[in-house]
């Protein structure tokens, strides 16, 4: 009868290059994230994978909590992306209006989309994080990163521009359409559509989706 060899341990590097562990770091977090969520994301493990001490991981992140943080930050930008993919599909000959209407439309769908394609990166994305994290921590974890609520507004502001939002219900309108969005998002992928999420999806996104721009246009 063969016997079961034990799975083989990464080799500890005993150097980096200057940023190749951050690197190496923040994408072992992003796989743990991918497959397990926020509750996976552990130093330790990332570490184990990378190949180094657990220690090292200090000469790049202040903190744990930084570290998770960037990590969040990634999660974020990777939503961010598939939101950008999607807006770039649109055609460049819609008129004002429709290019307005289909834009609102594209980034609520993209949200949706991800959330049900990457449920353990979209969990991370918006995770609780420490508040005691400093500034600095904060400013280097959002450098270089593309925002899924910028996305949103700039995508408001065509509707203003096209004439299809009055500019007197563009404050705050955002957190409307981001709050209904996010919602279903979260019922389909934790709550209790989530045995039949695809299918809910198809049927109730466009419906929800249509829903918010009547209600922002009001």
């Amino acid at each position: 009868m063969p016997t079961k060899t034990a799975p083989k341990k990464p080799k500890p590097r005993s150097s980096y290059r200057h940023g190749d562990l951050a690197r190496a770091l923040l994408a072992a977090g992003l796989d743990l994230a991918r497959e397990g969520g926020p509750d996976a994301v552990v130093l330790r493990e990332a570490t184990r994978r990378v190949g180094v001490v657990p220690n090292a991981a200090y000469r790049h992140f202040e903190s744990r909590e930084a570290w998770l943080l960037a990590i969040r930050s990634g999660a974020l930008a990777a939503l961010a992306d598939a939101i950008e993919a999607r807006l770039a599909t649109l055609s460049p000959k819609l008129g004002a209006a429709a290019r307005a209407r289909a834009g609102l439309e594209a980034v609520g769908a993209a949200y949706i989309d991800f959330a049900l394609a990457e449920p353990g990166l979209f969990r991370t994305a918006f995770a609780p994080c420490d508040d005691n994290l400093s500034e600095a921590d904060l400013a280097r974890s959002t450098i270089g990163r593309t925002n899924p609520f910028q996305l949103l507004g700039r995508e408001l502001d065509r509707m203003v521009a096209a004439g299809l939002l009055p500019a007197a219900g563009r404050p705050g309108a955002e957190f409307l359409a981001w709050s209904a969005v996010h919602g279903l998002a979260m019922l389909l992928i934790d709550g209790p559509m989530r045995g039949h999420s695809r299918d809910i999806a198809a049927m109730i996104a466009p419906r929800l989706l249509a829903m918010i721009e009547k209600g922002l246009t009001v």
